[in-house]
């Protein structure tokens, strides 16, 4: 704790002699302290620090959310209005769209408030307040309440958030939430209370033609020509509180919102971009770094690719197919793609030689001062991971092949129907027959297309086969052997012939006259058990090997800080999904020796790009017509072209989809969502050379709402100012 207040405090004297300071996903509330404010402003910044997070009053920061699980999205119109990306957006639109109103091909625009979608399960985050609770959690471990390794746990932290708001003044109040985390590897912990709003509504999306413009083909690279945008709007009750669909909802009246900019961006520009970026790992030792390419990359790569093959397949042969796996595709490709960009990456930037290099100059400093705290914390480290590295590899192949691509396995529940039939309780088995009804039309109703699931179920466990020895292979695979004589393909169909869950009316036949005998011989069942055990036995195994990580990488990052404040670099914590702020310039880049990519792209290049006889180039009609007509209004560069994307060498990763990027001024002048191929080592190793964070220009936006969909009525909530 006190060492970690001389970092801060020392980073007044890095101020004065720090030009830059591109690197670093930045805690707001410690922006006055670590005095990145300064830093800022040098760069070009023309706001005060309170105008950014301001505790006891409103700043950017109220305008600024979590979108639904796992995105950022910005408050620009005072009535609740959120621009967000259109691939945050992409599962709401699909859960709206059908063969006969098919948004995501077409688009959605509502006319009138009256005419937008409510969207069950989609909410709005806004961060109420942070507090230090750092002592706390150091006073309990100094009275042995707890141990040290106790208080990184979700189980301390989530027990302590509960306490604490209870005692607080936000006890009662609608919507709070609260969450405890670690930072700077367990240094610090912060306390936050999150307002969560539950009633948010589709107004708008372009269609998929501008908003995933270039598909998975052009996904994390440079150029880009992506309207990746789509807005939705706050609901709350008459008094402005968090509630859940109601039609006597109104509009949020937000206590801020963001002004919007026309004057466009030029080269070296300076920006900052608010958002929640997910997660990285800039600590890791090379070990670490090498298991998550063999592991998790690895894995993601080969097992993704596979099934990806088999969707597509199925989803250009039918349109119900591809709008009800849209959703699912992109979100595995996402990944996929980073996957194989960050192992190459971190190959071609020799990021292992530069991460031995830094463990050796902290082991070095160590030595210098009599300090061996840091080489027993390497020494652990590396000890955990060879000890864990086969049931990381094994765990991420069942997470991959057998959980996360198998839709049809996500059956629900029989533990309380079978306890029941034990039981012969005629009640019970009433009750928990009931129970099991309603699941099962759930089920039913996330599975439309059983055909497409046998067919990526063979594929699956076909490829779980291949990169897992036979004697290591979950319990299932014992049975195919014997009973199917080892055909993976026979056992799949047998799972959709004969399994309660094959089918409606398999279940209708069983739920009627339900036995222990038949849920005991189910395939379905059977197989979702052993996939659970193996998840099981693979958890049990990391986790003996992981009881020290938390410790050793605590002390390993706080060596790492110390050697950071010596050199004069800043000090940041990991991205956690939590508030960060980070700043930069617009700036093009070298991807490789002769080759330059601009800062910006147009129009000109969607039309230079249009295929229509590829779905992921198709450009639409009426864009066409306005790019000829040269209708841009007044969305245009000054030399009359119309802006579409450009790039900025801020610090963002995944979270920070969405991000509201603004001028010095703290107008919106863009929203973030993508990054550079060759930056996707970013989550272990930023360079600020390679790394860009690309930004929908926000003149984009604008154009393609007022000038594309009419829907001028939108561009009338918002505050616009040209300069």
């Amino acid at each position: 704790m006190n060492r970690l207040k001389l970092y801060l405090l020392a980073l007044t004297a890095l101020a004065v002699c720090s030009a830059k300071a591109d690197e670093g996903m930045w805690l707001l509330q410690l922006m006055q302290q670590q005095h990145s404010i300064d830093m800022m402003k040098k760069q070009g910044l023309k706001l005060e620090a309170q105008d950014l997070y301001n505790p006891n009053g409103v700043s950017l920061k109220d305008a600024v959310g979590i979108f639904g699980g796992g995105c950022t999205g910005e408050i620009i119109s005072p009535e609740g209005l959120i621009l967000t990306n259109h691939h945050c957006g992409y599962a709401s639109i699909q859960q709206h769209s059908s063969v006969e109103h098919d948004y995501l091909t077409d688009g959605f625009w509502a006319t009138s408030r009256d005419k937008e979608l409510p969207t069950p399960g989609l909410k709005f985050t806004f961060i109420e307040r942070i507090e230090d609770i750092t002592d706390i959690v150091n006073l309990r471990i100094a009275a042995k309440e707890i141990t040290e390794s106790e208080s990184f746990s979700s189980t301390f932290l989530n027990k302590l958030a509960k306490e604490l708001f209870e005692k607080s003044d936000l006890k009662g109040k609608k919507g709070i939430v609260p969450q405890a985390l670690p930072f700077y590897a367990g240094n610090k912990f912060y306390m936050f209370y999150k307002k969560v709003y539950p009633d948010v509504r589709m107004v708008a999306a372009p269609p998929s033609s501008i908003g995933k413009f270039g598909g998975e083909t052009d996904n994390w690279m440079w150029p880009r020509h992506t309207g990746d945008f789509s807005l939705f709007r706050i609901y709350a009750d008459k008094n402005g509180q968090p509630a859940e669909y109601s039609k006597d909802n109104v509009p949020l009246q937000v206590k801020k919102h963001l002004t919007i900019s026309l004057a466009g961006v030029k080269e070296g520009d300076f920006t900052f971009v608010m958002g929640f970026p997910g997660r990285n790992w800039r600590y890791m030792i090379s070990d670490e770094v090498k298991e998550r390419m063999q592991t998790t990359n690895f894995m993601r790569h080969h097992v993704r690719e596979a099934r990806q093959a088999v969707l597509m397949d199925q989803m250009l042969k039918d349109p119900a197919v591809r709008i009800h796996y849209a959703s699912k595709y992109a979100s595995s490709a996402n990944y996929w793609k980073n996957a194989i960009g960050m192992n190459e990456g971190l190959v071609r930037l020799k990021v292992l030689d530069t991460k031995e290099k830094q463990q050796e100059q902290l082991l070095a400093m160590g030595r210098e001062k009599g300090d061996d705290s840091y080489q027993k914390a390497f020494d652990e480290i590396r000890s955990i991971v060879a000890h864990r590295h086969d049931a990381m590899y094994h765990q991420q192949a069942i997470s991959e092949a057998l959980v996360t691509a198998l839709d049809f396995m996500k059956i629900p529940s029989t533990d309380g129907l079978k306890k029941a039939l034990e039981s012969k309780n005629a009640t019970k088995i009433k009750e928990e027959t009931d129970k099991l009804k309603a699941e099962a039309d759930k089920y039913f109703a996330s599975v439309p297309f059983p055909e497409v699931e046998r067919l990526v179920g063979k594929k699956m466990l076909e490829t779980y086969a291949g990169y897992i020895p036979e004697d290591q292979q979950i319990g299932i695979f014992k049975v195919i052997d014997s009973r199917f004589k080892g055909n993976k393909d026979a056992f799949i169909d047998a799972c959709f012939k004969y399994s309660i869950f094959g089918s409606k009316e398999n279940f209708n036949k069983f739920i009627a006259h339900p036995t222990l005998n038949k849920l005991d011989k189910d395939w379905m069942i059977l197989f979702k058990y052993s996939i659970t055990d193996g998840l099981l036995k693979t958890a049990l195994a990391m986790k003996d090997a992981n009881k020290n990580y938390d410790a050793a990488h605590k002390v390993w990052v706080k060596g790492m800080m110390d050697m950071r404040q010596v050199a004069g670099t800043p000090i940041y914590p990991d991205a956690n999904s939590t508030l960060r702020l980070t700043y930069g310039q617009v700036l093009p880049y070298e991807p490789a020796d002769g080759t330059v990519y601009n800062y910006y792209t147009t129009l000109k290049g969607v039309m230079q790009k249009e295929d229509p006889d590829n779905w992921e180039f198709v450009v639409p009609q009426k864009l066409k017509q306005l790019y000829h007509a040269k209708d841009f209004g007044h969305y245009a560069m000054e030399n009359g072209e119309m802006p579409v994307c450009f790039i900025v060498n801020t610090d963002n990763t995944g979270g920070n989809s969405g991000s509201p990027v603004f001028n010095g001024k703290g107008q919106l002048i863009g929203t973030g969502f993508d990054r550079n191929y060759e930056g996707l080592t970013g989550d272990i190793a930023f360079r600020p050379s390679s790394q860009r964070a690309a930004v929908v220009d926000i003149r984009y936006t604008l154009f393609i709402i007022d000038k594309y969909a009419g829907a001028s009525h939108i561009i009338k909530e918002l505050d616009i100012v040209e300069e």
